[in-house]
């Protein structure tokens, strides 16, 4: 399974696929490019923080032109295709999504996103996938789990051709759809949630996302729309 509409550049080492991909938009005209490296020495995650890029997982940025105006489709389409492409493999397998974007396999999480705007129209968004390995240290925010890891016979060449067609197809879907879509998938609905924001904390009840990807959150008798954070459920 392929997508023709995608060009892929492949590369042995690079610093992060995400500032490879932020270049070359630069000088695309139109094109759909994915932009792969099978080693990255310097890979970022979300808020600046680091993403360790261990051997044999998959690291890709994909360029992608895309109104601005409906960046939630974007957002909902790219973790949706993650947890589509696993299943694939295991229709069994447990798959939830944690907003905005982590993926989370067995509870622990698998893939990771990074959505940067590139020059012009164009937009970048880095994923990273835990294929035969899971980073472990002290300071991570969360339990982390590769594909290996959790029983499933995969390999990063496969993953990026069966997910590229599945993130076009939602591409494709209705923002209403895809909203339908992603809380089925959700972790938490109706749980207490903690949300961290530029060195503030809100506590409330995790209520959903809009059909722009935001978070909907409710703290008492009212609610509120959160569009960027770390969610931690009180329950973990």
């Amino acid at each position: 399974m392929t997508d023709s509409e995608y060009q892929i550049i492949c590369y042995e080492e690079v610093g992060s696929t995400n500032d490879a991909a932020l270049l070359l938009s630069r000088n695309l005209k139109g094109k759909k490019v994915a932009v792969r490296a099978k080693r990255q020495t310097a890979g970022r995650g979300r808020r600046g923080r680091n993403w360790q890029s261990l051997d044999g997982n998959l690291f890709f940025s994909m360029l992608r032109g895309f109104d601005l105006q409906k960046l939630g489709i974007l957002v909902m389409s790219a973790a949706l295709a993650v947890a589509d492409t696993i299943k694939t493999y295991d229709m069994t397998a447990d798959v939830r999504i944690k907003w905005p974007n982590d993926v989370l396999l067995n509870g622990a999480k698998v893939c990771g996103m990074l959505l940067e705007k590139g020059a012009g129209k164009y937009m970048v968004i880095g994923i990273g996938v835990n294929i035969l390995q899971s980073p472990k240290s002290a300071d991570m925010l969360y339990p982390t789990v590769s594909l290996r890891e959790a029983g499933i016979v995969a390999t990063a060449d496969d993953f990026l051709q069966r997910y590229l067609p599945l993130f076009e197809k939602n591409l494709r879907q209705s923002a209403k759809r895809l909203r339908r879509k992603w809380l089925q998938y959700a972790k938490g609905i109706g749980s207490q949630i903690v949300v961290r924001q530029n060195g503030t904390e809100q506590t409330g009840i995790f209520e959903g996302i809009d059909e722009n990807a935001d978070l909907i959150l409710r703290i008492g008798d009212k609610t509120q729309k959160i569009l960027a954070g770390d969610v931690f459920f009180v329950e973990d």
